[in-house]
């Protein structure tokens, strides 16, 4: 069906209207920043956008101004920034996870070596006790006396 050179300026100028409010960020409900929720918004059937069909260039144009907003660091849909600082958090949280299991893995060694140090040195402890006890040469020395300072009697 054909529609009249008014009727199309008034599309556009719809479909205009709605790209604006989208990458404003006026989002409505249930939808997202796409060609799907222009064409719903501007009451224009979605197919009008696609291949040499009449509003191609808008969506062409629509999708320009959508990416020049993401690489100036905006996103006018909450939900994309949402799912984007969603992914950073994700992200640092992976890292940060990495380094704790890093960190845990290299204090386990640490403690599994302590403990054989530990153990070692209790072993040659009581090995070089029973070899002195059995020697009449060495003697003990006696247990020193405590004495108090300041103390007059």
């Amino acid at each position: 069906m054909r529609i009249s050179a008014t009727q199309r300026t008034e599309n556009e100028n719809r479909i205009r209207a709605a790209m604006d409010r989208l990458l404003r960020g006026e989002i409505p409900p249930g939808g997202k920043c796409d060609i799907k929720t222009l064409a719903n918004e501007a009451a224009v059937d979605r197919t009008a956008f696609y291949g040499t069909r009449p509003y191609g260039h808008l969506r062409v144009e629509f999708e320009r101004r959508l990416r020049a907003l993401q690489d100036a660091g905006e996103i006018p849909d909450p939900r994309e920034a949402q799912i984007a600082r969603l992914k950073a958090e994700n992200a640092k949280l992976k890292a940060r996870i990495a380094q704790s299991d890093e960190t845990i893995d290299e204090l386990t060694d640490f403690r599994s070596q302590s403990l054989a140090r530990l153990a070692a040195q209790h072993e040659e402890i009581v090995r070089l006790r029973e070899a002195s006890a059995g020697t009449t040469q060495v003697r003990r020395l006696p247990a020193p006396r405590t004495t108090v300072i300041g103390s007059c009697s």
